[in-house]
C-alpha cells in the first residue's frame, strides 16, 4: 500500500473508530504516532517526563474531540495540532519552565529542566517524521527554550516540521501575518543562541556518530576507569562548558574549573576513585553512562550520564545527568 493510501485508510478507519466509539481501535490507529508526537511535545518542553505526560495528554484529547475530526486534514496534522496545544498550555501553567540566568557573567543562561532524550524511544520509520540529529541535540532543545512559548511553537511547525505558514496559523488560530512576524524573530533568536551551527534544520542531516566521536567517548571511558585526571583534562578543550542537572550553580566555562569542582565535590579521591563506564547515546550525541563502586559496596552503582559534544576530537560541552531513578533511559542500576 503506497504512502497516500495507508493515510487514506487511516483516516477512514479513524473516522469509523470515532463515530462507533471503538476504543481500541482509536487507540491502535493512534498508537503509531506516539514517537513522533513525543519527540515533538520535547522539542517543546525539553523535558523527556513532561513530554511523556503531554503526549498521553494528547491523546486523552483526541479521544474527547474525535467527533471533532471531519477528515479534511490529515490524521497526523490533527494530532500534531492537539499536541502544540497541550504543551502550549502546559507551558502557560508553569512558571518554571524557562531558562535562568547563569552565576557567572557571559554564561548565558540555563536550563534546569532539560533531560536527555534516550535514542531508542526515536521514531524509527522513515516514513514518520525523520528526527535529524541538528534539532534532537542539546544545544538545539535549549536554544529552543529562549523562545517565548507561542515562538516556540511557530519556529517548530515551520522551520523543523516544514508546515507552511498558513497550516501553521490554522493550528494556533491565529492569522498567518502573526506566524510569519513570529518566525522572524524566532529566527534571530535561534541565531543569536547558536551562532556556530548551522540553521537549515530541514536539510538532510547525519544521524550515525563520527569515527572521532567513538574514538573520543573510548577515550574518556577509558579515563575515568583509570581514574587518569591528565588524560581527562587532554580531552577537554579549555573553555569547556560544563552542567550538572538538575543541581543548580553547577554551570562552569574552563575546563580547570569544570575538574577542579570535581575533585573539590570528592570525586577522583580515594574511595570515590573506582569506576565502570558505558558508551551510549541519547540525543542522537555521544555518551557515556558512569558507574562509581565505594568501598563499602560490592557492586559499582549507575551515577550519572554524561553527554558530550565533540568539536576536532575535543570535548567542548560536558552535560552530566543525574541518571539514577530514571526508569525511561532503560539503564542497568548496578554493574
Amino acid at each position: 500500500m503506497t504512502d497516500a493510501r495507508l493515510l487514506s485508510a487511516d483516516k477512514a478507519a479513524f473516522i469509523a473508530a470515532a463515530r462507533s466509539n471503538d476504543t481500541a481501535q482509536f487507540a491502535l490507529i493512534t498508537e503509531r504516532y506516539r514517537r513522533e508526537l513525543q519527540v515533538h511535545c520535547y522539542r517543546m518542553l525539553a523535558n523527556y517526563e513532561d513530554a511523556q505526560d503531554m503526549t498521553q495528554e494528547t491523546f486523552l484529547r483526541a479521544w474527547n474531540k474525535r467527533e471533532s475530526f471531519k477528515g479534511h486534514a490529515a490524521l497526523r496534522t490533527w494530532l500534531y495540532r492537539i499536541a502544540t496545544n497541550t504543551c502550549l498550555d502546559f507551558l502557560e501553567k508553569r512558571n518554571d519552565r524557562t531558562p535562568v540566568p547563569a552565576e557567572l557573567p557571559d554564561a548565558g543562561s540555563e536550563v534546569l529542566y532539560l533531560q536527555p532524550y534516550p535514542d531508542r524511544m526515536l521514531p524509527q520509520d522513515p516514513q514518520e517524521a525523520v528526527v535529524a540529529r541538528e534539532t534532537i541535540e542539546l544545544a538545539f532543545i535549549v536554544a529552543v527554550q529562549h523562545l517565548p512559548p507561542r515562538q516556540r511553537a511557530v519556529f517548530i511547525l515551520r522551520d523543523v516540521l516544514g508546515w507552511p505558514a498558513s497550516k501553521a496559523a490554522g493550528a494556533l488560530e491565529v492569522t498567518v501575518a502573526s506566524v510569519t512576524s513570529a518566525l522572524q524573530r524566532a529566527r534571530v533568536t535561534m541565531r543569536e543562541q547558536l551562532p556556530d551551527r548551522r540553521l537549515d534544520w530541514r536539510s538532510p542531516a547525519t544521524h550515525e556518530l563520527s569515527d572521532d566521536e567513538r574514538g573520543v567517548v573510548k577515550s574518556y571511558i577509558d579515563a575515568h576507569e583509570r581514574n587518569d585526571l591528565d588524560g581527562l583534562m587532554a580531552l577537554l578543550r579549555d573553555d569547556l562548558r560544563f552542567a550538572m542537572l538538575p543541581e543548580p550553580d553547577t554551570l562552569t566555562v574552563t575546563a580547570r574549573d569544570a575538574v577542579d569542582g570535581w575533585v573539590s565535590g570528592g570525586l577522583f579521591q580515594r574511595g570515590h576513585d573506582d569506576w565502570r563506564c558505558i558508551a551510549t547515546t541519547v540525543n542522537r550525541m555521544p555518551a557515556a553512562v558512569l558507574y562509581l563502586r565505594t568501598p563499602d559496596e560490592p557492586e559499582y552503582r549507575l551515577l550519572n550520564i554524561a553527554v558530550l559534544h565533540i568539536v576536532d576530537g575535543k570535548i567542548v560541552e560536558l552535560t552530566g545527568f543525574d541518571a539514577t531513578d530514571k526508569p525511561w533511559l532503560n539503564l542497568p542500576a548496578t554493574l
